[in-house]
């Protein structure tokens, strides 16, 4: 009698999920809902409040969300050596929902003083996030055994509570004065850190019995010199104009070197095989291609949300919607097209008609082409006090959204799957920083948005491209990615070669 009771609670333990998922899924969503909020106003802040050009706002933009996705890199490396996965999420929260206070003080003092308010927030943000970010993910794995069949659920249902909080952040924080939306981020991040700090012993345990995410051991005085030494660069990097009078964008060289380097570092490895090197040379060349994609799909939080700001139409029923509620519709698309995308692939692979990974992202690429396309037909001919429907903004999200379930899921596995066993990690921080660059490309990019919040800013100009109006800046990202999915495209046969898909890597013991 016994026996069997133990049986059937072992058979709904292996069927169900632990409570712990749900439980990081909880403190994920909030932490997402207070980092897509803040994203959300962020430019409408700069422009608006601190009374920033543009250009100024975009490229601040940029860099921070580029520096986000380098972070990770240090967070992730004094985790496995020092702090484990719950301490540095805990730092890593508290960091963040500081920064967010620092915002909110920034938006409350203005142009008087709020930019240094504002240098301090980020900062603290992106040191923050890099604690955080690449830890959390990694305890959903630890909660189940090698090799479980249920961990692919388990991160599609940890991946929900990012898109559902990313999804009602901007709604909310968007919907009321920027101090108060910068203070609703703040509050957001300090619910998940006290619901986290208040379940762990609780809920993170494996189905061993095992506490999970524990303090590897002490921090030594190196690494707390690292940790401070990060900080004082990082706000050293984003106040470098300020502070040295000098139009040299040193994030810029920062990120866009690292990229060049690494690559050199990791293929001169004279441990590596040949065919290693093929693999790992098809996720340098994609990381290449993801750069384009990327900087076209951030303009999101850059120029589509000045956009969606000045000359779009968003009354509804006598009701205004605030500019960044249009931030919501990717998180949404994601939740509603996920599975209907797996749904799709399914069938193909059935069918053995299913694209190869090169091929898939290369679809992705002309899926954001379009939807620029899509935006290009709306403004053209469109005059200064002009606004364009909603829908057509609504439209160009949804077209992104598949590019986006068609590339950044596909990436990550490949990823996963060409990288040497003992280069795994490195090789996934080497794809964020891929990341990194795009998020610093994007603002780059939309910094040349024609015009402004008076429509006085004049024309501006890409690699000898002029752009005088919304139609031909629009004009940009449909030749560039366009461009970028073609050569994919054409490249994807001799790269899918170059995978070597039939090669079993053997790890020693």
């Amino acid at each position: 009698m016994e026996n069997k009771v133990d049986n059937s609670v072992n058979i709904q333990a292996k069927s169900g999920h632990p409570k712990g998922l749900y439980f990081l899924f909880f403190t994920e969503m909030w932490e997402r809902f207070s980092y897509y909020g803040m994203r959300a106003i962020f430019i409408l802040f700069m422009t608006k409040v601190l009374l920033m050009k543009d250009a100024d706002a975009s490229e601040i933009y940029g860099s921070y969300t580029g520096l986000v996705y380098l972070t990770p890199l240090l967070g992730g490396y004094l985790c496995d050596k020092f702090l484990g996965n719950r301490r540095s999420i805990i730092i890593g929260g508290l960091l963040m929902a500081i920064g967010q206070f620092f915002m909110f003080f920034s938006a409350s003092a203005g142009t008087d003083g709020g930019v240094m308010l504002m240098w301090m927030g980020l900062t603290s943000i992106i040191i923050g996030n890099g604690f955080f970010k690449p830890n959390i993910s990694t305890m959903v794995g630890q909660l189940y055994p090698a090799n479980d069949r249920r961990i692919d659920s388990a991160f599609t249902i940890f991946y929900m509570g990012i898109n559902l909080g990313a999804f009602f952040s901007p709604l909310i924080c968007g919907s009321m004065d920027f101090k108060w939306g910068f203070l609703c981020a703040g509050i957001g991040m300090l619910i998940g850190l006290v619901a986290f700090i208040w379940g762990q012993k609780k809920y993170l345990i494996s189905e061993e019995g095992k506490h999970i995410g524990l303090p590897v051991k002490k921090l030594d005085t190196k690494s707390i010199g690292m940790i401070i030494g990060s900080i004082f660069i990082i706000f050293l990097m984003l106040n470098f104009k300020q502070l040295f009078k000098s139009n040299v964008d040193i994030i810029s060289y920062f990120i866009y070197g690292a990229m060049v380097l690494m690559p050199v570092i990791i293929l001169t490895d004279k441990s590596l095989s040949k065919i290693e090197i093929q693999r790992i040379s098809v996720i340098f060349i994609l990381a290449f291609f993801v750069i384009f994609f990327w900087g076209a799909f951030e303009q999101a939080g850059a120029s589509l949300t000045l956009f969606a700001d000045r000359q779009t139409a968003r009354t509804l029923f006598g009701w205004e919607m605030p500019a960044s509620y249009f931030q919501s519709v990717n998180p949404l698309a994601v939740i509603a097209l996920a599975p209907i995308m797996t749904i799709i692939w399914g069938f193909l692979y059935a069918r053995k008609l299913e694209p190869s990974s090169p091929k898939k992202m290369a679809i992705g690429l002309g899926l954001v082409a379009l939807g620029y396309v899509v935006i290009a037909i709306a403004v053209k001919g469109l005059g200064l006090g002009e606004k364009v429907s909603m829908w057509w903004l609504i439209g160009l999200y949804v077209i992104h959204t598949i590019g986006e379930l068609c590339l950044s899921p596909i990436g990550l596995s490949m990823v996963s799957k060409l990288a040497p066993l003992r280069l795994s990690s490195l090789m996934m921080g080497t794809w964020f920083l891929a990341n990194a660059a795009a998020n610093k490309f994007a603002g780059t990019l939309s910094a040349l948005i024609p015009g402004g919040e008076d429509g006085k800013g004049g024309a501006t100009s890409f690699m000898g491209f002029q752009i005088t109006n919304l139609y031909e800046f629009f004009i940009l990202f449909i030749v560039m990615s366009g461009a970028a999915a073609a050569i994919l495209f054409f490249l994807s046969s001799w790269l899918e070669k170059r995978m070597h898909n039939d090669h079993i890597e053997v790890q020693e013991a």
